[in-house]
């Protein structure tokens, strides 16, 4: 029988670290970055190394299309304090510490034709096709401080992953080895997302931000096996793999 464990809910964010106060400078480089990575809605947390106007940088970043949730403590916590806006401790809870983010060995790409546009000649103009799915296939072991990430679709990793690393898919995660780290499927909300790993060993799982925590793990997965799924509960299931 199926064990399940619900722990609480994880807040997947992505964090802007700005070493400027030029916010044009800021729009023009982040809306290229942000529309770029497909982070439509994505919760941010913020950081700064130099001075700025809190509230006019959470416009800004509003007028992107992405939710500010927080400041880190630092130079803006004071400012966030004052119109009482959440600061988080440099490590935050469900926060991923800045990891180094490596690519994966090969990317399969499934795309839609974009409908045509029209310019002021009339004429029909060809768009660039639109991403539909990507699949990252990852052959090495990802190690302490390596993040994997894959946005629009699903990641393959044939070997382990090591404690402190991370790896982050909007769809599926399938581990052909150890999972010691921390890995997090359904990014951005899809409940539909599945977990498999050969072995279990992960600090944290999570699928479309419901999260379970080592010591949380039901013991006979530990080191075996597994297929991590969500419920019509949004709970989390853990069930053996048999081969």
């Amino acid at each position: 029988m199926a064990d399940i464990r619900i722990t609480g809910r994880m807040v997947n964010a992505i964090r802007i670290t700005l070493d400027t106060n030029d916010h044009d400078a800021i729009r023009q480089q982040l809306s290229k970055t942000l529309q770029n990575a497909s982070t439509a809605g994505a919760l941010v947390v913020l950081e700064s190394s130099v001075e700025q106007e809190l509230i006019s940088l959470i416009q800004l970043l509003l007028d992107l299309d992405v939710q500010p949730m927080a400041v880190q403590e630092g130079i803006l916590a004071e400012q966030a304090r004052a119109i009482q806006f959440p600061v988080i401790p440099a490590q935050g809870h469900g926060i991923s510490s800045q990891l180094q983010e490596v690519k994966a060995t090969k990317e399969q790409v499934v795309e839609a034709p974009a409908p045509a546009t029209t310019v002021s000649t009339n004429a029909p103009v060809a768009a660039a096709p639109v991403i539909r799915h990507a699949t990252s296939y990852h052959d090495e072991i990802l190690r302490t401080g390596q993040c994997l990430v894959q946005n629009q679709g699903d990641i393959i990793i044939t070997a382990g992953i090591n404690s402190g690393s991370e790896v982050i898919a909007s769809g599926n995660i399938h581990i052909y080895g150890s999972a010691r780290g921390r890995v997090i499927a359904g990014a951005g909300g899809n409940s539909a997302a599945r977990i498999f790993c050969h072995a279990l060993e992960a600090e944290l799982v999570s699928i479309a931000g419901t999260y379970c925590v080592a010591d949380d793990i039901p013991a006979q997965h530990l080191k075996r096996p597994t297929h991590i799924y969500l419920n019509d509960q949004q709970e989390l299931v853990f069930e053996a793999l048999e081969f």
